[in-house]
This record gives structure tokens, C-alpha cells and sequence, in this order.
């Protein structure tokens, strides 16, 4: 589940932040461009992409130390 939940803030945050580098104007399925102030949108997409990252990381982890 934490994994998932993971993987979900991974893309949402690395697709938010190329949407706004980018600056596509189009309109986007990223939650955070939806609910945040526009100043807020590159540092909320990384700080989702990261701790995205480090769930899925920490899910891995888990995982292979409950195989040993």
C-alpha cells in the first residue's frame, strides 16, 4: 500500500514539475496545480516527488528484508 501510495506522489509530483517548466498552460490531472497558489507549484512537485521517491525506496527496502 505505502508503495502505491508512493509511486502516486512520484508521478504526480515529476509530472507536475514538468508541466510547470515546461509551462504547457494546458489543463493538467495534477492535483497539486489544481489546489495550490501558482508560487507553490514547482516546490510542492518536488517535495511530492520526493518523498514519493524515498516510499517506494523504503517499500523496496521492507520487502527485501522480509524475503531473507
Amino acid at each position: 500500500m505505502i508503495e502505491i501510495l508512493g509511486i502516486a506522489l512520484l508521478v504526480q509530483g515529476i509530472g507536475g514539475f514538468i508541466n510547470r517548466i515546461a509551462g504547457s498552460g494546458s489543463k493538467s490531472w495534477f492535483v497539486q496545480l489544481h489546489v495550490l497558489p501558482e508560487s507553490m507549484h514547482i516546490p510542492a512537485s518536488v517535495v511530492m516527488a520526493v518523498v514519493g521517491g524515498i516510499l517506494v525506496l523504503a517499500a523496496g527496502a521492507k520487502r527485501t528484508r522480509s524475503r531473507r
